[in-house]
């Protein structure tokens, strides 16, 4: 145990098998307002950067109706109880969580999380797709939140939530991915790379030079990996979440909007049908519809892959600043509720790695 600095430690012999050293008290258990905190903050620093993006690229006025800080948040926080339910060293409220939660809970977790954001921001989904700036500039409503009113009332529950098959898809899968890649590179890339790289250092050549920490208390040399690589690794880790993301998300999004297309006229349609049935086999067979359309798409734009993938570089490019910046936020936020006193211990022959 390190004097005055670590009360535990969690400890990973040679084999890399790891246990946990107990201590005196047990770790106290996330209080859900730190999860509602830390998730409110990572999605307002991605939506804020998000609208930043978007300006500079010139996006059209919609893209400015909504920043989605509220459904941001909901994601977040939904993903924290989630993966605090599936594994639950991530329930504890420690720094740093080892051994990571696996690769199957995160994605678990985040295709939940994301399954959550899909129905809450359905309506909000409804709205952007129907908007016209001209109906704001023209005064026919004073702000957006009387829109909004409007024109939930107008279409009702059947047309705000008409296409959430597609907005499914997108979101639990897009987001089962983003969490797993992100959590995967964050966790186990960093700890692999900090046991490699600092592994094969022979103990009488240890000095100042690789950071020493504090001395365990039977005389074990010490290491501390440099305070650069972990935020590295952080980076890397929103860099890739998003661009994984992106390769679901963008061609989903892409047959999502041929989709919201028709969804004007299927209103009017089923205004002028007084048959329930009739009306459900109306939306029903716009998928099929929607389908056909968007293959005589793919044909003229010289195959599937083609059309689904084209200006995808682009786009991925104004996501990741936006998307990386709310991911460290999210993992800030997330240690500043966390136990100071808990650390990771790699043991090496005649030294340790500490990570704090």
């Amino acid at each position: 145990m390190v004097e005055g600095r670590v009360a535990s430690t969690t400890q990973i012999s040679k084999d890399q098998s790891p246990r946990l050293v107990p201590k005196s008290e047990q770790v106290q258990q996330k209080d859900t307002k730190s999860n509602a905190a830390t998730g409110a903050s990572a999605a307002g620093v991605r939506a804020v950067a998000s609208r930043m993006v978007a300006f500079y690229f010139r996006a059209p006025a919609k893209a400015f109706f909504r920043t989605r800080v509220d459904i941001g948040a909901v994601l977040y926080t939904s993903y924290l109880q989630i993966l605090g339910s599936l594994y639950g060293p991530s329930s504890e409220s420690t720094k740093r969580i080892h051994p990571p939660p696996p690769v199957r809970d995160t994605f678990r977790a985040g295709f939940a999380a994301g399954t959550i954001q899909s129905v809450v921001a359905a309506p909000l989904d409804a709205l952007q797709v129907r908007f016209k700036t001209s109906e704001i500039i023209e005064g026919r409503y004073k702000h957006t939140w009387q829109y909004g009113k409007h024109k939930l009332q107008d279409i009702g529950v059947r047309g705000a939530y008409a296409g959430w098959g597609l907005s499914f898809l997108k979101d639990s899968l897009g987001f089962g991915v983003f969490f797993s890649t992100f959590e995967y590179v964050k966790a186990q890339s960093f700890y692999a790379f900090v046991t490699r790289y600092y592994g094969g250092i022979q103990p009488h050549t240890i000095d100042d030079s690789y950071r020493r920490g504090p001395d365990s208390e039977g005389g074990t040399k010490t290491i501390k990996p440099h305070y650069t690589i972990e935020p590295t690794f952080l980076l890397l880790a929103g860099m890739s979440a998003t661009t994984i993301q992106q390769l679901v998300q963008y061609p989903l999004a892409l047959i999502q909007e041929v989709h919201y297309g028709r969804l004007e006229s299927l209103e009017l349609l089923a205004r002028s049908t007084a048959s329930r049935s009739q009306t459900v086999r109306n939306y029903r067979q716009a998928y099929e519809k929607t389908y056909l359309e968007c293959s005589v798409l793919a044909r003229r734009f010289g195959g599937w892959r083609i059309w689904l993938y084209r200006r995808f570089l682009t786009n991925t490019l104004r996501q990741v600043p936006s998307t990386s910046a709310g991911l460290v936020i999210f993992e800030l936020v997330r240690r500043r509720y966390a136990d100071e006193s808990e650390a990771v211990r790699i043991e090496k022959d005649g030294y340790d790695i500490l990570l704090t």
